[in-house]
């Protein structure tokens, strides 16, 4: 609900506890074993993405050792 400036009405103190608690029960909470494959998820892209840019700077440092001499 917003007032006519765009802004939210204020809320008390117990009101949004409230508010925090239902949302909270609404969270759906990963497994265990979602948690485990995602984390091997992000080394292994960091890795790709890591060898892709050391070799792209080996390449671009070795055209520019060609181009200046």
């Amino acid at each position: 609900m917003t007032t006519e400036a765009g802004t939210s009405p204020k809320t008390g103190p117990l009101s949004f506890l409230r508010q925090v608690r239902q949302e909270m029960a609404r969270v759906t909470w990963p497994t265990r074993k979602e948690t485990t494959i995602s984390t091997i998820m992000v080394f292994v892209m960091v890795f790709v993405c890591s060898v892709f840019l050391f070799f792209t700077d080996q390449i671009i440092a070795f055209l520019i050792q060609l181009i200046l001499g």
